[in-house]
């Protein structure tokens, strides 16, 4: 962006408390926008200090505010998150699938109660932290990889359409981590060092197998060998395991099993949930070919171009974050979904999770696993 591109606009930045959305206030004020910082508050069941931060981030966000000169309202979407993202995980966790509750924020939240909120306060456009870029290319609104591969969060923002595009700037597109803590700290801004968060999106960092069981009560079952069908354990749910998950089985080591190269017993690892039986199948080794796919299919469809990519042309996609694009084409499309191949085997492919599809750097969309 130039200087002075923003001058007679305003742009209302969404404000975390944390460094990356308070340099990209910053460097859009210094690019000529009228810029107003909005905080959101979006959880209330246990707003409390041990493991949800929005006391002390609405305190660093006012300070950043004041050392930038900006205004800053607080919002409440409380309502809008539960019914429209923290309802949707619950239940795909209930069925046995494992959600990204970051994609549906990001469309949900983020890009829409925030956008249509600041277009009511008279915005030309919404702004965050995130590392992503987009530009304007043939009469459309692309979603680019950011500058900064590793911190790249494209993979959230796949959900995005041409609208919420066309309203959203990210300053931080081409800059790195590192460029971002010292743009901050040359500029007296207190977060400049600050912890990034992890967790739940605006629930926070908490024991997550806990955490659920609060709304998803344990159901325990068996876990069972998937080679030999052998009773190993117990499971408290298959709510609460993941396909490729490694810690917290309670099994160990069984004699008889696989040796490493240590001589101790390989891990296991979660190979499938049996839902009608309420069993889960383990297998011993992280390259057991039965955590690999050559294949899915995907639903819930969402192409940011309005339109879905060619099929039988070579893509890049991601089956988690921070993957890297695997070779793949799109085999083809039905009334469900569509299935996507790969050229190489994937690990631990998980249903609930996105695939998200890349041709170079421009972010196509994606889908839910099935």
């Amino acid at each position: 962006m130039m200087a002075n591109e923003g001058k007679g606009k305003t742009v209302v930045v969404g404000l975390s408390g944390g460094v990356d959305s308070a340099v990209a206030a910053l460097l859009l004020k210094r690019q000529g926008w009228n810029v107003v910082g909005l905080f959101m508050k979006n959880w209330e069941d246990d707003d409390d200090d041990e493991y949800c931060s929005s006391r002390q981030d609405l305190i660093d966000v006012m300070s950043v505010a004041d050392t930038i000169g900006i205004d800053v309202e607080v919002v409440n979407f409380a309502k809008e998150y539960r019914e429209r993202v923290f309802s949707i995980f619950l239940e795909e966790y209930r069925v046995g699938r494992t959600p990204n509750p970051d994609v549906l924020c990001n469309s949900e939240i983020k890009f829409k109660a925030f956008l249509d909120h600041a277009l009511r306060m008279g915005a030309d456009r919404i702004a965050t932290g995130h590392y992503a870029g987009v530009r304007e290319a043939n009469d459309r609104f692309q979603l680019l990889k950011a500058g900064d591969g590793v911190k790249d969060q494209s993979y959230f923002l796949h959900r995005l359409n041409q609208r919420q595009l066309s309203k959203t700037l990210f300053p931080l597109a081409d800059l790195y981590k590192r460029e971002v803590r010292g743009i901050a700290s040359d500029a007296g801004l207190h977060v400049a060092l600050k912890k990034d968060s992890t967790g739940i999106c605006f629930i926070g960092e908490r024991p997550f197998k806990e955490f659920l069981m609060r709304y998803l009560p344990p159901q325990k079952g068996e876990i069972r060998g998937l080679d030999d069908d052998r009773l190993l354990g117990e499971h408290d749910g298959l709510t609460y395991a993941t396909l490729g998950q490694r810690k917290g089985l309670r099994i160990g080591g069984v004699k008889g099993g696989k040796s490493s190269a240590s001589g101790d017993h390989e891990a296991w690892f979660v190979a499938r949930k049996d839902t009608t039986r309420n069993i889960l199948y383990v297998v011993q080794g992280h390259e057991h070919p039965a955590l690999f796919s050559g294949d899915l299919a995907a639903n819930q469809l969402s192409w940011i171009a309005d339109e879905a990519p060619s099929t039988h042309w070579v893509y890049g996609a991601k089956t988690r974050y921070r993957q890297a694009d695997a070779p793949c084409e799109i085999e083809g499309f039905d009334a469900d979904g569509c299935r996507i191949s790969f050229a190489a085997p994937q690990w631990a492919v998980t249903p609930g999770q996105s695939v998200v599809v890349y041709e170079s750097r421009v972010c196509l969309g994606g889908g839910v696993i099935l």
